[in-house]
């Protein structure tokens, strides 16, 4: 799946990061929480979130998470973009709640991955 697949199926809004609308991903990680986040370790993810801070883009840069996807409508600051653009990551926000979000997702193949146990 793509970020452009993710971003039609959520009809989201793009922010930034236009050129990266065809980089592929492979899973998704929903969370609020970014020590959750932390301890999801897969490349090329989506990370599904409410948390609209510098945290979330400091988190995704350290994960190789290649797109963040604001839920709940949130909108991103322009420092938060900012460091995004220079990071390569690409920034979406839908009106879905995280739950909504991530069943879509996950109902179109995209997976996050090994359970806890």
């Amino acid at each position: 799946m793509t970020v452009n697949d993710i971003k039609s199926i959520l009809e989201a809004r793009l922010i930034s990061g236009e050129e990266h609308l065809e980089k592929e991903v492979h899973t998704a990680c929903g969370s609020d929480m970014m020590s959750d986040v932390l301890a999801f370790n897969k490349d090329q993810s989506v990370l599904l979130t409410g948390l609209c801070n510098m945290q979330a883009i400091r988190t995704a840069e350290m994960m190789d998470i290649v797109c963040i996807v604001f839920v709940r409508g949130k909108m991103p600051d322009e420092g938060m973009i900012a460091l995004a653009r220079e990071r390569g990551i690409v920034l979406l926000s839908t009106g879905h709640r995280m739950f909504s979000a991530c069943g879509l997702l996950y109902e179109k193949g995209l997976r996050g991955g090994a359970t806890y146990r």
